[in-house]
């Protein structure tokens, strides 16, 4: 096996006070290391002037998926503690969750959450671990989700679940400020970085800002196990493109001006509806997954965070720059104490 379809050609070693736990207090004034994929140049900088590096004319395409507070805590009807994570609703109206602790639990049982507002029964289970779960008043879910339940943050951010006395903070700031359609459990969070005015200044400045939208799932960040990459399946994620924005992007192909992808979930987006070379308006389902080498057909430029060793999102930043320019980019950032993973710093790579 070629050693760069290995697992282990993408690995590195992050001390563990370089993974953010908090936001920074202004959303825009993240760090931002500019990376030259061609030279391997770096420029550190600060996110609230990434203007600079972009050009009138350029598509800065953004995620406006919104995070669901997914994340719910109740009891069995023996009185056990129980917490779930809905991960989505199917077309037959049940929703996959998954539940901890899981062993013990029964088809049928009837479980409560929230202080008796939320109640679901367990249907079945599924073939990754979880359980699909009826509840009661299903077209109130959101909204009593909306009420109650908390954002899904990653495992490696630490939380005292479920009285948190960030709740409130991460409900804010785990969003982008220009989320719209609700659906994900993960946020886009290269999007983090962007307040309404740093938009509103890009677009006087002549950058094009469109959305799309992709549910992020739990296959984003679903580990890789395979130590050959190219075994590793994504799991389907749910994405829109209007027809308004693929004519966007296909104008500023034809007129050679730039596609910038905010983060690794426009950028699969843009590449599974452009794998014939032009972005194809429309609804679907995306599994695609980048590793080197890849040939991008739509994407740039990329505004990316720095992500975990061995995953599909470093794969496919390595990709995008070469795994060795990636890897000492990040060498970098980590002498320099750039701040790692959902809440922390950002990446473009020209």
């Amino acid at each position: 096996m070629n050693d760069e379809y290995r697992l282990s050609q993408y690995d590195y070693d992050l001390p563990k006070e370089l993974i953010a736990q908090h936001p920074i207090e202004q959303r825009d004034q993240s760090r931002l290391m500019v990376l030259n994929r061609k030279t391997g140049e770096i420029i550190h900088s600060r996110f609230d002037v990434i203007g600079d590096h972009l050009r009138a004319g350029d598509v800065l395409v953004l995620n406006d998926t919104k995070v669901v507070r997914a994340r719910i805590w109740g009891e069995r009807a023996t009185g056990g503690k129980i917490e779930g994570l809905i991960l989505g609703r199917r077309d037959d109206d049940l929703h996959e969750v998954l539940l901890k602790p899981s062993a013990r639990l029964k088809i049928d049982e009837r479980l409560i959450f929230e202080n008796g507002k939320i109640t679901g029964w367990l249907r079945a289970r599924t073939e990754e671990g979880g359980w699909l779960v009826e509840f009661e008043h299903e077209d109130q879910l959101n909204g009593l989700l909306e009420e109650s339940g908390r954002m899904p943050l990653p495992p490696y951010i630490k939380r005292e679940y479920p009285d948190d006395a960030n709740a409130e903070e991460d409900a804010e700031r785990y969003q982008t400020v220009y989320a719209r359609a609700p659906g994900a459990i993960a946020a886009p969070t290269a999007g983090l970085h962007f307040t309404k005015e740093l938009l509103a200044q890009l677009e006087s400045n002549g950058v094009i800002v469109k959305f799309i939208t992709l549910h992020v799932g739990r296959g984003t960040f679903r580990p890789i196990k395979a130590d050959d990459i190219r075994e590793h399946k994504m799991d389907t994620e749910y994405f829109e493109i209007t027809k308004q924005v693929a004519e966007a992007i296909h104008n500023a192909r034809q007129e050679g001006r730039r596609i910038v992808g905010v983060g690794t979930t426009t950028c699969r987006t843009l590449e599974t509806a452009g794998v014939s070379g032009q972005v194809q308006p429309g609804n679907g389902w995306s599994e695609t997954f980048i590793y080197p080498p890849y040939r991008f057909q739509i994407v740039d430029t990329l505004i990316t965070n720095f992500h975990l060793p061995k995953s599909s999102l470093l794969l496919l930043a390595s990709a995008f720059a070469g795994r060795k320019t990636i890897l000492d980019a990040y060498r970098e950032a980590i002498q320099k104490r750039y701040r790692f993973y959902s809440y922390g710093d950002a990446m473009l790579i020209l």
